[in-house]
C-alpha cells in the first residue's frame, strides 16, 4: 500500500493528447516539476485521441467551410479560420522543437502531408468562390487555388468525378500543404518520452473517486481498478483532461466555476475503406458543406488517413446519440451529470435545438444504403463491398448558462478553471487536438501567472515558440518563415 499522501506538484487525469501536451510543456519550462498522469484505461490515447476515433485532420482552416461563415450581406468572415490556422502553426512549432529531443521519435510516425480540399456542388459554388477570393488575400492562405474545371478536379480528387452528371456544377479549392495527424501516435510518443524523465510518472487502471480541497492543495482519491487498492495524492494543481469524462470530475471538485455546465454527448461513425486499389487513387482530405440542421462536427468529408504507416480512406462522420460520455463509459453518464445548477440550461438547450434532435434521430435510423448514398455525393461510383462501418469516439458538446436563453449548446472547446488556478478542466470537442498547444499555453498563463510572466519561463517559451498566434496572424514574413521551418523539421517535405 502506498503512503497515505503522495506529494505532487501536478496531477493530470486522462492520458490523451491534452494531458500529454500539458505535462510535456511543464517539464520543458520547469524540469523539476513532480507530476503524474493517471488513466482509467490500460494505455494512453484510448478515447478521443485514438486515430480511429477522430478525423485526423490537422485543422488549419484550409478546407473546413464551417470556419468561414457567410454574412447576410454576402461577405465571408475569415477570422476563425485565420485564428485556427495560427494555432495549428503553434502546435507544429512545439512538435518541431521536440524532434531534436532525445526519446521523442520520428515525426512521420504521427504527421503526414495530405492536401486539403473544399468541394461543393450546385448553389454552394458561388459561396466557395467568394470564400477563396477572401481567404487567399491572407498570407496564411495565399497558396490556395480554386477551380470549376472538371478535368482539374479529376486530377485533384480522382474518385469524385467519374459517374457525376455532366451538367452538375462543381467547384473546389486546394491547399497542397495540408496534413493528416495521428493524434494517438503523437500522444504515445509524448507519453513514452515523459515516462523516461525524472519526476514524471504515467499510471494506468487508475480511477479518480474523490477530489477535495485541503487548504491550498487538492487531495485526490484514486482506486486501482485491477487490484482494488486505493491511494491519496496531495497535489498543488489538478488538470482534468479526460475528454468526455472531464465534466463529471469537474462537478466532483465542487468549484463554483463548474456550476451550470452540462454535457450533450454525440457519438460518431465512419465508413472505412482499406482496398488498396481505391485508397491509392485518393490523396486528399475533401471537406464539403454540412446538411441543413446538422451540427458543425458533422461536416461530411472523404479523407486519406495514415495510421501506423498504412493508408485508408474514411468518409463521414455520421452522427449518433448515446448517453455515454466516453466510448468506454457508462450509459448512466448523462443522467448522473444532471445537477440543480445545470438542469435549466440543459432543458433550455433541449427546447431550442429540436432541429438537431431530429437530425440525430435521422442519423441513428439510417441504413447502410442511406450512408452509402451520402458517400456517393463525393464518390459516385463507390462499391459497397469496399466499405465497412467504423465506430468513432464520443464527443461531449458543452451546455452552459446563458442570461438570455437560459442555456446554449456550444461547439468547440472551453477551459474552465478555479479562481485561484489550482484546478482546470478542458470541456468540449473539435478542433481541440489540432490546437492543443495553444489551449495548454493559455492554461499556463491562467493557472501559473507568476511563473508564466517570469524571465525563466519567458525565455524558454520564446525558444520553443519563435512566433506566437497574434504575430502569425498579422506578420506575413514571420508566418512564411515559421511555416517553412516546421514543414522541413517535421520531415513533411520528404
Amino acid at each position: 500500500m502506498a503512503n497515505e499522501h503522495e506529494a505532487l506538484d501536478v496531477l493530470l487525469v486522462g492520458a490523451g493528447i491534452m494531458s500529454a501536451t500539458l505535462a510535456t510543456l511543464l517539464k520543458e519550462v520547469e524540469p523539476d516539476t513532480r507530476l503524474e498522469i493517471v488513466e482509467l484505461q490500460e494505455s494512453g490515447a484510448i478515447e478521443s485521441s485514438n486515430p480511429w476515433n477522430n478525423a485526423g485532420t490537422g485543422h488549419a482552416g484550409l478546407c473546413e467551410l464551417n470556419y468561414t461563415p457567410q454574412a447576410a450581406d454576402g461577405s465571408i468572415d475569415i477570422k476563425k479560420a485565420v485564428q485556427i490556422n495560427a494555432q495549428f502553426e503553434v502546435s507544429k512549432q512545439f512538435w518541431a522543437h521536440l524532434v531534436d529531443k532525445e526519446g521523442f521519435g520520428n515525426p512521420r510516425n504521427f504527421i503526414n502531408p495530405v492536401p486539403h480540399l473544399s468541394f461543393v456542388r450546385g448553389k454552394d459554388v458561388s459561396f466557395l468562390k467568394k470564400r477563396f477570393e477572401t481567404l487567399s488575400q491572407h498570407h496564411a492562405f495565399e497558396s490556395m487555388v480554386y477551380t470549376e474545371d472538371r478535368e482539374q478536379l479529376a486530377q485533384w480528387a480522382p474518385l469524385t468525378m467519374p459517374g457525376r452528371p455532366a451538367d452538375e456544377q462543381v467547384a473546389a479549392t486546394r491547399v497542397e500543404h495540408g496534413t493528416d495527424v495521428n493524434f494517438g501516435a503523437l500522444t504515445n510518443q509524448l507519453l513514452a518520452r515523459l515516462g523516461k524523465q525524472e519526476g514524471a510518472k504515467i499510471s494506468y487502471f487508475q480511477r479518480v473517486v474523490g477530489l477535495e480541497r485541503d487548504g491550498q492543495d487538492w487531495i485526490v482519491d484514486i482506486k486501482n481498478t485491477q487490484n482494488g487498492q486505493s491511494r491519496k495524492i496531495r497535489t498543488k494543481f489538478v488538470f482534468l483532461g479526460a475528454g468526455g469524462g472531464a465534466l463529471p470530475l469537474l462537478q466532483m471538485s465542487g468549484i463554483p466555476e463548474s456550476k451550470g455546465f452540462g454535457g450533450f454527448p454525440v457519438s460518431g461513425q465512419w465508413l472505412r475503406c482499406d482496398n488498396p486499389e481505391v485508397v491509392r487513387q485518393h490523396q486528399a482530405k475533401v471537406y464539403s458543406q454540412a446538411e441543413v440542421g446538422a451540427p458543425p462536427m458533422s461536416v461530411p468529408h472523404l479523407d486519406t488517413r495514415v495510421v501506423d504507416g498504412k493508408k485508408s480512406l474514411l468518409f463521414g462522420p455520421y452522427a449518433g446519440f448515446s448517453t455515454k460520455f466516453l466510448r468506454h463509459g457508462s450509459f448512466l453518464d448523462l443522467p448522473l451529470s444532471v445537477r440543480g445548477s445545470n438542469l435549466m440550461p440543459m432543458l433550455a438547450v433541449a427546447r431550442d435545438n429540436m432541429d438537431l434532435t431530429r437530425y440525430l434521430v435521422r442519423e441513428v435510423m439510417q441504413s447502410m444504403d442511406q450512408r452509402l448514398e451520402s458517400l456517393r455525393k463525393f464518390y459516385p461510383l463507390a462499391n459497397p463491398a469496399d466499405w465497412r462501418l467504423e465506430t468513432a469516439g464520443q464527443r461531449v458538446q458543452i451546455i452552459k448558462k446563458d442570461t438570455k436563453k437560459g442555456g446554449i449548446l456550444q461547439f468547440g472547446t472551453e477551459l474552465v478553471a478555479s479562481e485561484d488556478g489550482t484546478i482546470a478542466a478542458l470541456l468540449g470537442a473539435s478542433p481541440g487536438a489540432s490546437v492543443t498547444v495553444s489551449i495548454m499555453l493559455g492554461l499556463l498563463e491562467r493557472c501559473f501567472p507568476a511563473q508564466y510572466k517570469s524571465e525563466a519561463w519567458g525565455a524558454k517559451l520564446r525558444e520553443i515558440f519563435p512566433a506566437r498566434e497574434k504575430q502569425l496572424e498579422s506578420d506575413a514574413s514571420a508566418y512564411r518563415e515559421i511555416n517553412a521551418y516546421t514543414w522541413q523539421k517535421l520531415q513533411l517535405d520528404q
